[in-house]
């Protein structure tokens, strides 16, 4: 099992940005798919943004494209999510998630551990 850990949100105005990390245990992190997925009061988990082991394959919702960012640094077992030019409907509790099954996932079933999650509230 993959322990995660991330960190970075916050309370920020419209317009704004925020890095989100996430921090994995174990020794394997690059052969694990990565993933972010968000989860607003009231509503069903969905998907934010997905990379591969190696960082060459990245996935976005469409909603976040061309306003957040996912990469990784696999020497530092860490995940991270840039995100600007936040809106109001950005706001939620962001999990991020590995895979140690499959190599590109996006999708919620394809992702084996989560984390616990870290609230990101963007006022108007």
């Amino acid at each position: 099992q993959v322990q995660l850990v991330e960190s970075g949100g916050g309370l920020v105005q419209a317009g704004g940005s925020l890095r989100l990390s996430c921090e994995a245990s174990g020794r394997t992190f690059s052969s694990y798919g990565m993933g972010w997925f968000r989860q607003a009061p009231g509503k069903e988990r969905e998907f934010v943004a997905s990379i591969s082991g190696g960082g060459s394959s990245i996935n976005y919702a469409d909603s976040v494209k061309g306003r957040f960012t996912i990469s990784r640094e696999n020497a530092k077992n860490t995940m991270y999510l840039q995100m600007n030019s936040l809106n109001p409907e950005d706001t939620a509790v962001y999990y991020c998630a590995a895979s140690r099954r499959y190599v590109n996932p996006s999708r919620s079933h394809q992702f084996d551990d989560w984390g616990q999650g870290t609230q990101v509230t963007v006022s108007s």
